[in-house]
């Protein structure tokens, strides 16, 4: 049996997990509402706060899929209830972030700002010039822009200048070692 997939999830109060008839979750809670189309061969139920995630057979597919929807429902939970957030450290000579509404602009050593557009349910935070809050209730959709934002200027190996994230570790080079 699948370790992750055998996990039960604990449903908080204030949230609502509804499983319609063609295996469709809808996951409401205080911070939004969640949807994800779930596998006909798995099987979801419900019983006292607690949802259950079971499967046909033992079949590889099935087995792959049983962790699957079970880390996606468990998330989208945590997602309504808590949220998700990302964060980015930019590092560089002016190098700086402004966030203004839903738009994002980064001045990254390039000779014109550029500007990142939110998508739906997605907010920019800028505590510090260089540091960036990406927030969110779909941990999918938050880790995507992060990682768009963050290839708009990769950290590089020689001096460490480049967007990162928080607790990324950027192996470095030595450069040149010059005539002895």
């Amino acid at each position: 049996m699948s370790r992750i997939g055998k996990l039960p999830i604990t449903v908080p109060s204030g949230v609502t997990v509804t499983v319609s008839e063609d295996n469709t979750i809808q996951v409401k809670g205080p911070k939004g509402t969640l949807t994800q189309q779930v596998n006909p061969d798995i099987k979801l139920n419900q019983a006292d706060g607690v949802l259950t995630v079971s499967r046909e057979s033992d079949d590889k597919q099935h087995r792959a899929l049983h962790g699957l929807y079970r880390a996606l429902i468990h998330n989208m939970v945590t997602g309504v209830t808590n949220g998700f957030s990302k964060t980015l450290l930019m590092e560089g000579v002016g190098y700086r972030a402004q966030a203004a509404g839903s738009t994002l602009t980064l001045n990254v050593g390039f000779s014109h700002p550029v500007e990142v557009k939110a998508p739906k349910d997605i907010t920019f935070e800028t505590p510090a010039a260089n540091t960036i809050v990406i927030k969110g209730i779909d941990k999918q959709a938050v880790g995507q822009v992060a990682a768009d934002i963050r290839a708009i200027r990769k950290p590089e190996p020689y001096l460490g200048k480049g967007i990162r994230y928080e607790n990324e570790h950027i192996r470095r080079k030595e450069g040149k070692a010059g005539k002895k």
